[in-house]
């Protein structure tokens, strides 16, 4: 056994699967796993459009935590699938009320990563008296600058070797405007041209997602399925500013969600979602604790990331 292994709670199966109709011709898949009795949290996943994975569960005590995931709509295993119609961020606030109240759970933890980092606060911010306290990871903000910096110029000069293929996709006269000539080919009637954008999106950002590439990650993250979930979704929340009034909305809201504990679990070297949001959130937020790992990247399953999450989650769970 490894020394993250060590660290880690052990695999567990789902007690309890279904799907929520939650309007709009859209049902989204749920698991329940670890102590039904027990203090609830929910895990919101990525993307948008990653969906959950059971790896998820092993962050938290199973004996003490009622694990709750689901797949947003458009992904993972909710229907249907990869779609953009009625699906926005305040649809998705709405899905987590709607299936809280279906689980019987006056309150429940709330945990986020990346994309998830941003609905948690929204949620939160919508529903504080829902939320027993945040925990996010890899704070993703939403704003131009960070757009900017992962599609147009700047993650570009760190992995300069995995940007031609992402690049070269589009033609130079539509260059200036990377996301904005994703979109158009990611919603294209053409087939194949939707599935080839898609992956090469995916697969670009899987590239610059781990402090060291892994060539495992980046090839799931270009198989076709999850490409395209991923890479429309994403580049619909982007193209729309995931529906928020303006890109300051979410630290500008921050005083709704000051009076609840938090951790917030950021990589150093993130190169998707760099540190300055981070530091931006908690500067709003001073009373949230902030832990910069630094020998890591973005994703979860970085083992200084991992540590510092099953840390938040073992810290809050008797409380």
């Amino acid at each position: 056994m490894n020394i993250l292994e060590a660290e880690i709670y052990p695999e567990i199966e789902a007690f309890a699967t279904g799907y929520l109709e939650v309007g709009d011709g859209h049902e989204i898949y749920y698991e329940q796993s670890g102590n039904m009795s027990g203090k609830a949290t929910v895990y919101l996943h990525g993307g948008p459009g990653a969906g959950s994975s059971p790896r998820a569960r092993r962050f938290y005590d199973p004996a003490v935590y009622h694990i709750v995931q689901f797949d947003q709509r458009g992904c993972g295993n909710s229907r249907p699938a990869a779609t953009l119609e009625s699906n926005t961020t305040w649809h998705l606030i709405a899905d987590m009320e709607r299936l809280r109240e279906h689980l019987g759970l006056e309150r429940w933890q709330v945990s986020g990563g990346s994309w998830g980092s941003t609905l948690a606060l929204l949620y939160a911010q919508a529903h504080p008296e829902r939320v027993t306290e945040l925990i996010l990871r890899g704070i993703f903000l939403i704003t131009e600058r960070e757009n900017a910096w992962l599609f147009q110029d700047g993650a570009n000069r760190i992995f300069p070797d995995a940007w031609p293929a992402f690049r070269d996709l589009i033609p130079a006269a539509e260059r200036h405007d990377m996301i904005g000539a994703y979109y158009r080919r990611l919603t294209s009637d053409d087939a194949e041209l939707r599935r080839r954008a898609a992956k090469a999106w995916a697969t670009w950002e899987a590239s610059a997602c781990c402090l060291i590439p892994n060539a495992d990650y980046i090839a799931k993250s270009g198989s076709d399925e999850y490409a395209v979930a991923i890479a429309r979704l994403e580049c619909h929340y982007i193209v729309n500013n995931a529906f928020l009034k303006d890109e300051q909305q979410i630290l500008r809201d921050v005083p709704r969600i000051r009076g609840l504990p938090g951790v917030i679990i950021h990589g150093r070297y993130d190169v998707v979602c760099p540190v300055e949001a981070a530091w931006a959130l908690h500067e709003a937020w001073p009373e949230a604790e902030l832990r910069i790992v630094p020998d890591a990247g973005h994703i979860a399953y970085e083992p200084g990331i991992t540590r510092e999450l099953v840390r938040a989650t073992d810290r809050f769970r008797f409380d």
